[in-house]
C-alpha cells in the first residue's frame, strides 16, 4: 500500500490553533447550550469545506447531534465508513481558569477535554476534508455526539441507525499508552440501588428500627464478591449515601454501582445475579434499577483485518501500531455489537483523561491525522 497523505501534508500549526479554539469552548455534557456552542463552530467549519451537514435537535435536555458527510448522490445506499466523535467533556465550567489552564510545556499541551477527545474530533474533521479532496472509495459519515461521557443516552439510536449501513467504524477516542489503539472494550452496566428500612430513635427505640445502612453494607460485600480478575469482571460500588442523623436508625441508603464485563456470557451472568439480589431481613427492601449501558466490544475476524490495514498504513507513516483491550466503554461498543468491524483509539496520543493533568503530545497530531485520512481513503466495500 502506498499512502496518499504524509504527516508533512498536515498543517500542524493551523490544526493546533484550531484545537485551542475548541478547548476554549468548555462543554460539560449536561450543559446543552455549551455543547451546542461548539457544535455551531464545527458546523461552520464543515459547511465552509462544502461538506454535507445534518443537525438533529438535542433530546433529554442535552445538546444537538451533528452529522457531517462526504458528498454523495441523493438516495445513495452505498456502505459507508462511519466515524464516531463526541464534543462533550467530563469537565465543569471554569476548569480552564482554575484547575487546568490551557498551556504548553514542550511537546505537551494541557487543557480540559483536549485528550478526551477534542483533539480526536478535530483530527477526524480534518482527515475527512482531506479524504474528500483526494477521493475516498466509500462514502464517509462523521458524527459528533453531545453526550458520550454520560452514556450516549440521547445519541445511541442515531449512531446505531447509521451503523446499520456502515461497512466500518472508526472511533477517534484518544490513543493509549504511547499511541496504542483500541481493538476491544469491556461492556459497561450501571445500576442505582435504593435500600429501604425503618427509622427509629437510636437511643430509646433501636429495636424498632431496621437499618438500611447495615443492609447496604451486606449488599456491598455481595456485589464486590462478583469481581473476577481472571475473567476480567469488575463490580464497583462507587458511591454510598444514607441516613439522616447520628442518633437515628437509617431508613434509607443509596448505592451507585459500575459493572465491566468482557463478553456477552459474562454480561448475562453478572447482570442476572445483580438484578435478583434480595435482602436477608424481610423488613428491608431493595430497589435495583439499571442495565447494560454499553455492550461488550469484542474484536471480530473483520476487525482483525481492519486493524491490519491500519497497521500497514501506520508503518508507512513511521508508526508502529499496537492494539490493546481496555475496560473503558465508548460508542464503538454499540457498532461492534452490531457486527460492524470497529477500530477505536484513533485520536491523539497523550494522557490524563478526566483529570486536571489532561494533555496531548502535540507531535502526535499530524501523523495520526494522516493515518486517519489514509485509512478513510483506502477502505473499500467488503
Amino acid at each position: 500500500m502506498t499512502i496518499s497523505v504524509s504527516a508533512a501534508d498536515i498543517d500542524d500549526k493551523a490544526l493546533l490553533e484550531e484545537l485551542i479554539r475548541w478547548v476554549e469552548i468548555e462543554t460539560p455534557s449536561q450543559d446543552a447550550a455549551a455543547v451546542n456552542r461548539l457544535a455551531d463552530h464545527v458546523e461552520k467549519l464543515a459547511k465552509a469545506a462544502e461538506l454535507t451537514v445534518e443537525r438533529l435537535p438535542g433530546t433529554l435536555g442535552l445538546g444537538d447531534i451533528l452529522s457531517v458527510r462526504s458528498p454523495r448522490a441523493e438516495g445513495s445506499n452505498e456502505k459507508t465508513v462511519l466515524i464516531l466523535a463526541h464534543l462533550d467533556t467530563v469537565h465543569a465550567h471554569g476548569v480552564i481558569a482554575k484547575q487546568l489552564p490551557l498551556k504548553r510545556d514542550g511537546d505537551k499541551l494541557y487543557g480540559p477535554g483536549i485528550y478526551d477527545m477534542k483533539s480526536g474530533a478535530l483530527m477526524a474533521l480534518e482527515a475527512l476534508k482531506i479524504a474528500v479532496a483526494k477521493g475516498s472509495r466509500m462514502p464517509i459519515d462523521l458524527v459528533f455526539v453531545p453526550d458520550e461521557e454520560i452514556g450516549s443516552l440521547s445519541s445511541r439510536a442515531y449512531m446505531e441507525k447509521l451503523a446499520a449501513n456502515a461497512g466500518y467504524t472508526l472511533v477517534v477516542e484518544p490513543a493509549r499508552d504511547g499511541g496504542k489503539i483500541v481493538i476491544a472494550r469491556k461492556g459497561v452496566a450501571m445500576y442505582d440501588v435504593t435500600i429501604r428500612g425503618r427509622a427509629s430513635h437510636a437511643g430509646t427505640r433501636p429495636q424498632d428500627g431496621r437499618s438500611a445502612i447495615r443492609a447496604a453494607a451486606r449488599l456491598v460485600l455481595d456485589l464486590e464478591a462478583l469481581n473476577d480478575a481472571e475473567r476480567g469482571v469488575t463490580v464497583t460500588v462507587g458511591t454510598i449515601h444514607g441516613g439522616t442523623g447520628r442518633n437515628t436508625v437509617p431508613a434509607e441508603c443509596r448505592l451507585v454501582v459500575d459493572v465491566r464485563v468482557p463478553d456477552d456470557t459474562a454480561a448475562r451472568e453478572i447482570t442476572g445475579k445483580i438484578e435478583v439480589m434480595k435482602p436477608v431481613d424481610p423488613d428491608i427492601t431493595f430497589e435495583i434499577t439499571g442495565q447494560m449501558n454499553r455492550p461488550p466490544f469484542a474484536q471480530s475476524e473483520d476487525g482483525v483485518k481492519l486493524f491490519d490495514a491500519a497497521a500497514e498504513i501506520a508503518a508507512e507513516l513511521g508508526i508502529t501500531l499496537e492494539g490493546v483491550v481496555t475496560g473503558g466503554g465508548s460508542d464503538g461498543n454499540f457498532t461492534a455489537a452490531l457486527g460492524v468491524p470497529t477500530l477505536d483509539g484513533l485520536g491523539a496520543d497523550g494522557a490524563g483523561a478526566h483529570t486536571f493533568d489532561e494533555h496531548i503530545f502535540v507531535s502526535s497530531l499530524a501523523p495520526r491525522t494522516a493515518l486517519l485520512a489514509n485509512l478513510m481513503m483506502s477502505l473499500e466495500p467488503k
